[in-house]
């Protein structure tokens, strides 16, 4: 099946923050490609997977990256779907900077930005899969049974917590 959701890294040594989103995307069973690329490193490579992940029906566009971040803004650029930025600490400025660059974007050419590191990862997933959700009833109840669950965990932890008083 082609890729709805491409996850991109800015590097590879991202692989361990980002996977979260992946194992989520899988759980959801939503077909992703998940690989490396760079808006300053391999920027033709950039393009061309945005252009012929367009062609075969791409959705969602995941990128994640550190420091100066421009990787979502790249492929913002060159397409109108959805891009969802996931802002990864690599500096000694501990993500500030990836997370102004990739929540500062001029009008026009929007990125969802969430949150840092691995906890933005698992929200990237999500959101990519609320989009696709507004079109797919299936995977809406997918995401409704996983927030069932979310919710019966908490109860579980509620109940835990009184029995052990």
């Amino acid at each position: 099946m082609k890729a709805k959701v491409a996850l991109f890294m800015g590097s590879l040594s991202d692989e361990e923050t980002v996977r979260p989103c992946a194992d989520i995307l899988k759980e959801l069973d939503i077909p992703y490609l998940f690989t490396v690329t760079s808006a300053h490193r391999s920027p033709g490579r950039t393009e061309d997977l945005v252009r012929d992940l367009e062609r075969t029906g791409c959705q969602v566009y995941i990128c994640a990256a550190g420091m100066a971040a421009h990787l979502a803004g790249a492929v913002a650029a060159r397409t109108i779907r959805p891009v969802i930025g996931i802002p990864v600490a690599a500096s000694a400025l501990r993500g500030l900077d990836a997370l102004l660059s990739t929540v500062m974007m001029p009008a026009g050419y929007p990125v969802a930005t969430v949150a840092l590191d691995k906890a933005g990862a698992r929200n990237a997933a999500w959101l990519a899969a609320q989009i696709l959700a507004l079109a797919d009833p299936g995977l809406a109840a997918r995401i409704l049974e996983a927030r069932a669950a979310f919710a019966r965990e908490v109860e579980q932890a509620a109940a835990g917590l009184r029995e052990n008083r």
